[in-house]
């Protein structure tokens, strides 16, 4: 099977290091073609910046269907543009924080994430109130470190590991969900770490927990309900179609110097 992994961020930080994980993460017939935006924000820490992400997402999400690949991830725990593209394309869109928290509420009864910046805890609060698993949530903690300073691993672990141990110990948490996909090759570690200290509890991998939904999905042959994501009015491909147009438009004003 072939699944396109969409970063929605015009950033290459992470390319390379996420081309190597979802091949770990995959099955062994699985491929995986991954690419970042042409247009759109750097990082994603707030709503505006998941905003700007959705609309070259589309136009990817199109692309990845007509190119014949059987599934798409948008990487980022946001979710950017997952609904919106179900709408368009028929083949399954899985998001990492819906899959990561449909994990670990299967596995626990309470589950925290933590991520990067309070900015976006309020979106992570949202999605697992839209999911329906809002009183699973034991809490929502932030390491305060900016998205594009996450492939610092040591400080990356080291902080990460302290919200942990106190999403367990004060806020009542069985499991943990690491709350941004820049996270890369760290839960394995970190569970183990807290096994040591005690505490035996899964920690979820959310790039991980989208591959393996989707792979499930895509060996089921089932996709998005079209009574729950309808496909849209025609008027709304126009949406897409000139957001590209104003790229080209701000490309040749740059190049003409204004």
């Amino acid at each position: 099977m072939k699944i396109k992994v969409i970063m929605p961020i015009i950033s290459d930080v992470f390319l390379e290091e996420t081309k190597k994980e979802f091949d770990l993460y995959g099955a062994a017939n699985t491929e995986f073609g991954v690419c970042s935006l042409d247009y759109g924000p750097a990082s994603i820490e707030s709503e505006y910046d998941e905003a700007l992400s959705v609309p070259n997402l589309l136009e990817k999400a199109k692309e990845a269907e007509e190119e014949g690949y059987d599934g798409i991830i948008s990487d980022c725990f946001g979710d950017p543009g997952v609904k919106p593209a179900r709408e368009i394309v028929d083949i399954p869109v899985v998001g990492p924080c819906e899959a990561g928290m449909l994990f670990a509420s299967s596995l626990a009864k309470s589950f925290s994430v933590v991520s990067v910046l309070p900015n976006v805890v309020p979106m992570i609060e949202n999605i697992s109130k839209t999911l329906g698993v809002h009183g699973n949530l034991a809490s929502t903690r932030y390491i305060n470190i900016p998205v594009l300073e996450v492939h610092e691993k040591e400080r990356l672990k080291a902080a990460l590991f302290e919200e942990m141990v106190q999403a367990i110990e004060q806020d009542g948490a069985h499991a943990i969900v690491l709350g941004c996909t820049g996270f890369l090759g760290v839960a394995a570690e970190l569970q183990e770490r807290l096994k040591e200290k005690g505490y035996d509890v899964p920690v979820i991998d959310p790039a991980f927990a989208a591959t393996k939904m989707l792979e499930g999905l895509i060996e089921m042959g089932v996709k998005q309900s079209r009574l729950t994501y309808m496909t849209p009015p025609s008027k709304s491909k126009d949406v897409i179609e000139f957001s590209s147009y104003e790229l080209e438009l701000s490309r040749g004003e740059e190049a003409n110097g204004k």
